[in-house]
């Protein structure tokens, strides 16, 4: 599903904000992308997906980096890590960050690596997550990580970006 925040443009960066908005932790993507500067913003294309699913990463265009952001359990609540997409398709027999989804996200990436030849570019952004029951907000470690989520999502996009020295 595409997302107003950007129109599609194969020179950005492609965003997957997963979650849930009603399920606590699980809409931290969600706030991490609308705590984006406005001058990150031009430069990336937000997908919001409730869930990760192959061809969210299918439909990345050949070549064009992405982002799968999403909280994660098996990390301690309010920690941030960052993976590449490659290492977490390699991981698809565990040890991966888990979402709280049904589809682990080394399972979808390792589908769409097999099924494109590679996994994308690109990285996993995650926050460890503690709570995910309806409507029960960000809980407080994860409401006191969401700066250096936003802050590891810019410098994630910096480094991703066409002609950056990281590509």
């Amino acid at each position: 599903m595409g997302s107003p925040y950007a129109a599609p443009d194969t020179a950005r960066i492609r965003v997957l904000a997963c979650g849930e908005p009603e399920r606590g932790d699980d809409a931290v993507a969600l706030a991490a992308v609308a705590a984006l500067p406005e001058a990150i913003l031009g430069r990336v294309e937000i997908v919001r997906c409730g869930q990760l699913e192959v061809d969210h990463l299918l439909d990345v265009p050949e070549g064009a980096p992405c982002i799968v952001l999403d909280a994660a359990v098996g990390v301690a609540p309010g920690e941030v890590v960052t993976l590449s997409l490659a290492d977490v398709a390699a991981r698809s027999g565990g040890g991966a960050p888990r979402s709280s989804h049904t589809l682990r996200p080394d399972q979808v990436i390792a589908l769409a690596a097999a099924l494109r030849g590679a996994p994308p570019e690109g990285v996993f952004v995650g926050i460890g997550g503690a709570a995910f029951e309806l409507r029960t907000g960000l809980s407080p470690a994860v409401r006191a990580g969401l700066p250096r989520l936003v802050e590891r999502l810019v410098a994630e996009i910096e480094r991703l970006a066409p002609g950056s020295p990281g590509r």
